[in-house]
């Protein structure tokens, strides 16, 4: 299983939100290219970045960041937050961004994450960001009727390389994923599931990784508070299951 160290983006600094709301973001650092600098030299394969002023204005914002953090780091990076039209995706590939994650879109105009997912094969993955299993949308300010695996199961045969499964009441309280309910989508689904939101401790990452079914996780507030050594977890997560 993968772990993906996360860089949350808010007005070019690196803070991570509460249940995703904007006003209750916690600062961590206002040079997320070292933050990123950082997390490579622990020894991460990935990284999760996020353009949070972009998820609600519905274009990139932090993309001064973004392009800062890819100018310092070797390893995959994919972003999400205001990706919703195809020259943005094609802007961001080809400046080295390894992966979009289409959110909103997915919602509001699955056409294109097909489009995308045909023209870019391995490159798009979709977000679905739910609370109680209902899929949320524009930076988690708007709630659906849509559930979160049918709206999963209704990109199966589009090509997407993945699915980032974030359970907004978990994201960045520190209460643990939920892992049931991330376990269920990846045995309902043939795309491999990323689990987000909630991840506090090594436990709840061997957890995940566990299950068998889960491709990885990503990690944000935990990371920064120390609750989680990222070297620790990658040696950890690198062993076979128990």
């Amino acid at each position: 299983m993968i772990l993906y160290p996360a860089i949350d983006l808010k007005d070019g600094q690196c803070v991570r939100l509460l249940h995703g709301e904007m006003d209750k973001a916690t600062v961590f650092g206002d040079d997320p290219a070292a933050q990123a600098a950082s997390f490579e030299a622990a020894g991460c394969e990935w990284l999760h970045l996020v353009d949070l002023n972009g998820a609600f204005a519905g274009s990139p914002v932090n993309a001064v960041a973004v392009e800062a953090i890819l100018a310092c780091v070797s390893v995959p990076a994919q972003l999400g937050g205001g990706i919703r039209d195809m020259a943005t995706i094609e802007m961001w590939l080809s400046k080295g961004l390894a992966r979009v994650i289409l959110g909103t879109v997915a919602v509001e105009n699955p056409a294109l994450v097909r489009d995308a997912a045909r023209a870019f094969p391995g490159q798009v993955a979709v977000g679905i960001d739910a609370r109680n299993g209902r899929v949320a949308t524009k930076g988690w300010a708007e709630e659906t009727d849509i559930m979160v695996t049918d709206l999963a199961k209704s990109f199966e045969d589009a090509g997407v390389a993945a699915i980032i499964y974030t359970d907004i009441l978990r994201d960045g309280a520190m209460k643990g994923p939920n892992i049931t309910a991330t376990e269920a989508l990846a045995r309902a689904v043939r795309i491999p599931v990323i689990a987000s939101g909630g991840v506090a401790s090594l436990l709840d990452l061997i957890a995940l990784r566990d299950t068998g079914v889960i491709a990885g996780a990503i990690s944000g507030r935990a990371l920064y508070d120390g609750t989680i050594d990222l070297g620790v977890a990658l040696k950890n997560l690198r062993s076979a299951p128990v």
